[in-house]
């Protein structure tokens, strides 16, 4: 396998990092231990979790299976912090009393004395991100985490907190994990070409659409039984559009002529996007896993880059994928 670097860090990750979204959850600790096992067995060494994942089980699951045989030497472990943990005002975001804490609980569950990457879940519109820099940076110089990154973040946004780490000596984000997939590319506007510039490795949360490019959903307005539409609702059926649909099922039978499933085709292309550093993959069963797996070792033709430029023009939606933020203004036509 082809390791890549994490942005200009020199640390060496899988091209598939194994999101533990569902651990705890659609899949029970037996499954998910069993997916963390295979996955690392396959040589994926890179986990992404977060504190607020399955009420924290999420996190107690991949710390438990890292305790067992010497595991966390093996692996860069990544979680996140500033959705709401608790019922007190201080229970959320990213003030220094709540990144400190949050810090100190997700070690715990994760049985580890340090994060390998930790990262800010959302931005925030109203605290200054010198006070969030400084608490990260007191985390670094402490030992507790080793490096920090962003998720779903404007990119003027990133470029500011770039130019405060700098300015005043601070941990500088290494990274920065946004929905990234072919029914959502308005990455390559700016984020892509920033993280380009500055180093930054380029982690695509969803980049199946959340099962969309799986041709888990049909013409049909009724969605299967688990799926992502009926556990979370208008937050993901808004991301559910006629033409999204319709690029799944062209998507399904480029898979087909390749010899390939179209969620297959649809990660492969992601991974071997420019700037991309390591698509995160959220499998609720080992089957999924085994799926994604199959592309590990796989490179896109670059003859079949503009058949995706035809699905959606580069830079173009056809599904929004940064419904979950009050940044993004703009809404694409269902």
């Amino acid at each position: 396998m082809e390791y890549r670097s994490l942005g200009r860090t020199g640390v060496l990750v899988s091209p598939l990092c194994l999101g533990a979204m569902n651990f705890g959850g659609p899949a029970n600790e037996e499954d998910s231990l069993a997916i963390l096992n295979r996955a690392l067995e396959a040589g994926v060494n890179f986990i992404d979790t977060a504190n607020v994942y399955t009420g924290g089980e999420s996190e107690r699951i991949v710390g438990k299976f890292l305790t067992e045989g010497g595991k966390r030497a093996r692996v860069v472990l990544a979680t996140k912090v500033h959705g709401r943990v608790g019922t007190s005002p201080n229970d959320a975001g990213v003030s220094r009393y709540h990144i400190i804490k949050a810090c100190e609980d997700s070690l715990r569950r994760l049985q580890t004395d340090h994060i390998d990457l930790y990262q800010q879940h959302r931005p925030s519109l109203t605290i200054p991100q010198d006070e969030t820099l400084r608490a990260f940076d007191d985390l670094v110089r402490s030992g507790k985490v080793r490096y920090i990154g962003s998720s779903t973040f404007p990119a003027w946004m990133v470029m500011e907190a770039l130019a405060i780490s700098d300015r005043y000596g601070l941990a500088r984000f290494i990274s920065e994990q946004s929905p990234y997939n072919v029914l959502d590319r308005r990455l390559e506007n700016e984020m892509i070409p920033l993280c380009l510039k500055h180093g930054l490795a380029l982690l695509p949360w969803s980049p199946l659409g959340g099962g969309i490019l799986a041709g888990r959903y049909s013409a049909s307005e009724t969605f299967p039984e688990g799926s992502r539409a009926t556990r979370m609702g208008a937050m993901f059926t808004d991301r559910i559009s006629r033409r999204g649909k319709e690029v799944a099922v062209e998507l399904a039978a480029m898979a087909q002529e390749r010899g390939m499933t179209a969620s297959q085709l649809g990660l492969l292309w992601v991974k071997d996007q420019p700037g991309v550093t390591s698509p995160i993959i959220g499998p609720r069963t080992p089957a999924h896993l085994e799926d994604a797996l199959a592309i590990l070792d796989k490179k896109l033709d670059d003859a079949d880059r503009p058949l995706f430029d035809a699905l959606v023009h580069p830079g173009n939606a056809v599904a929004d994928f940064f419904n979950s933020n009050e940044w993004m203004k703009a809404r694409i036509m269902r």
